[in-house]
């Protein structure tokens, strides 16, 4: 059996390696995530958030807007979700024999 996991391992190790090597170097300009219109001729959503976060909501930060402004529905629905699996727990957990 642990044969069979370190085998696992290594072919595991040996995909990794073999992706990052195929990724474009850090702050390449060329990457497919860097520019305005992805290979498939759609328009890249950072571009815009890039170009239009001051503009749109006059807030410096950009992480802000992104989270706060662009995403504040999926930012609400993942607090909600969180919410309700602790008040789960907490209902599980006090339950008195």
């Amino acid at each position: 059996m642990k044969t069979f996991q370190y085998l696992l391992l290594a072919v595991l190790a040996v995909f990794l390696i073999y992706t990052v090597m195929d990724m474009p170097p850090r702050g390449d300009l060329d990457a497919p995530a860097s520019q305005i219109v992805s290979p498939a001729d759609t328009p890249v959503a950072g571009a815009y958030y890039i170009q239009n976060a001051y503009e749109d909501t006059r807030t410096p930060n950009m992480v802000c807007v992104v989270l706060a402004d662009y995403r504040s529905v999926d930012t609400l629905g993942e607090v909600v979700v969180v919410f309700a699996g602790v008040m789960a727990c907490y209902f599980f957990l006090r339950r008195r024999p």
